[in-house]
């Protein structure tokens, strides 16, 4: 059966995508203006309406799940989890408020949900309690109730009080946005490491939220007057819930242990790329702005792409080579969201650590975005966190074929972006040029005589350096070439004079 649409007017307010929210008498920070007074019968009007909205739930529109056809209906309703989204509004304006809510409709659905619903409360700071007050927890429940749903999903991160009230008002599951992404990257983690660390940011998120209900607080049996324990084993014992965090404890020891032992692997390979001289340039945006798209395109990887947040996770290394044959390597890093949980940005470090060891990052933004100047700034503020904003970076404004040439033209004129479309192929040569003038270059210029059967330095040249003039003599292969500093050492002993 098709779900049924959701009542406007869910608890007697006009509908909130009928009514637009007048958010001109209050500043940024929410502070009321002070051209308003109570000595302005009419301005009195106007802020007693403000405030009635402030205290209000209102929906964001635009966020049910659309189901096509039947067939997907029956299919997804036995699937997937139904969910009404909650967000409160503390600062900003109302777009940026409601953009928010959006992602986090994209970011459950990606998760395997279907949305029901989309509900905001404008509020100076999050209620210590519920996250949006008694009150409004318990018109929530009547939006439960009514659309059906079986999980509340808030758009902000719980405290474990915050989490554990909400739920006992609402009496359906409750998540917040940093779980919400813990989901999506454990479903798409395909490697051991990548799973490895999904499960520490998990962990270290659960640990704190433990909760316990009957048997769960329970204690073992410790003295002889039942338990048989013996000497040495009298007294209260441990409840189940202190063996839980035991265990989660010593779980997150032993998945730090082998992710240290995984990126010392990582490290050595880098070390080796470092030892060649070879460039790095790595590609870094946010959630599916297009980066393993572009990869593809510059090397062939075939890395997987699909229009979803977070559909690939684990970081490719894929070889590539200038117009002129000097060699660089790309890598596809984990992509970013606003509020990245900062469990994630801890386990993933060492992932992320190829951003902060590269020579040249692109930094991809989705043109077609809404709002591509907040994508770049909550990439830039993980960037700062992991000590890679002194890198040389080159921003990308990727789906140009689709975005608003006005926006496209203010990216390029404002971060002197280079507007591509990994789809049509568009200014990927132009991106390619700049890539290759951009790397960094050999320094040291030689003048060589290569025996023949040295062709292994003949190719190391070619691969590392840049060949000015090459000519064959009876003694060997005569070369003026660039080199960096390692492959001058091994060219020492054939150089000759100019």
């Amino acid at each position: 059966m098709t779900p049924q649409p959701t009542p406007a007017d869910a608890f007697g307010e006009t509908p909130f995508d009928e009514t637009p929210f007048d958010d001109t008498l209050f500043h940024e920070d929410g502070a009321l203006d002070a051209r308003w007074t109570t000595a302005d019968a009419e301005s009195d009007d106007r802020v007693s309406q403000e405030l009635e909205d402030r205290a209000a739930l209102r929906r964001v529109a635009g966020l049910r799940t659309d189901l096509e056809d039947i067939t997907e209906v029956e299919y997804r309703a036995l699937r997937l989890e139904r969910v009404v989204l909650v967000g409160v509004w503390t600062n900003g304006t109302l777009a940026d408020a409601e953009n928010s809510l959006k992602e986090l409709a994209a970011l459950a659905e990606t998760a395997g949900s279907e949305v029901l619903d989309g509900i905001m409360q404008r509020r100076d700071r999050p209620d210590k309690a519920t996250y949006i007050g008694s009150g409004k927890a318990k018109e929530l429940r009547d939006i439960v109730l009514e659309t059906g749903a079986d999980t509340v999903v808030v758009d902000g991160e719980l405290s474990p009080g915050q989490l554990r009230q909400l739920e006992e008002v609402v009496k359906v599951k409750v998540i917040d946005r940093t779980w919400l992404i813990l989901d999506i990257f454990a479903q798409h983690a395909k490697s051991r490491e990548g799973k490895a660390q999904v499960e520490l940011a998990q962990m270290t998120y659960m640990l704190p939220r433990l909760r316990g209900w009957g048997e769960s607080l329970s204690r073992q049996g410790g003295g002889a007057g039942g338990s048989g324990g013996g000497i040495g084993t009298r007294g209260p014992g441990e409840t189940k819930i202190e063996t839980d965090r035991r265990r989660i404890r010593a779980r997150k020891s032993k998945l730090a242990n082998e992710i240290a032992a995984m990126s010392t692997a990582r490290e050595v390979k880098r070390q080796e790329r470092t030892r060649h001289s070879i460039p790095s340039v790595a590609i870094a945006g946010y959630t599916n702005a297009g980066k393993s798209s572009i990869l593809n395109k510059l090397t062939g990887a075939g890395v997987l792409v699909e229009n979803a947040l977070f559909a690939t996770l684990d970081p490719t290394v894929r070889r590539a080579e200038t117009a002129d044959g000097r060699l660089y390597t790309l890598t596809d890093t984990v992509g970013f969201v606003r509020h990245l949980p900062h469990q994630l940005v801890e386990a993933f470090r060492s992932t992320l650590e190829e951003v902060g060891e590269s020579d040249l990052v692109l930094h991809i933004v989705d043109g077609s975005d809404a709002h591509p100047e907040a994508q770049l700034s909550a990439v830039r503020a993980v960037f700062a966190e992991i000590g890679s904003e002194r890198i040389t970076e080159i921003v990308v404004v990727n789906k140009a074929d689709l975005a608003n040439p006005e926006v496209v033209a203010r990216l390029v004129r404002s971060e002197n972006a280079i507007a591509v479309s990994a789809k049509t192929g568009a200014g990927m040569d132009e991106l390619l040029a700049v890539i290759a003038d951009r790397i960094p270059r050999p320094q040291v210029a030689l003048r060589v005589l290569l025996p023949y059967d040295r062709g292994d330095l003949v190719s190391k040249i070619h691969e590392l350096g840049e060949v000015r003039s090459t000519e064959h003599t009876a003694d060997g292969t005569l070369l003026e070439v660039v080199v960096h500093k390692d492959v001058a050492a091994q060219l020492a002993e054939y150089v000759v004079p100019a």
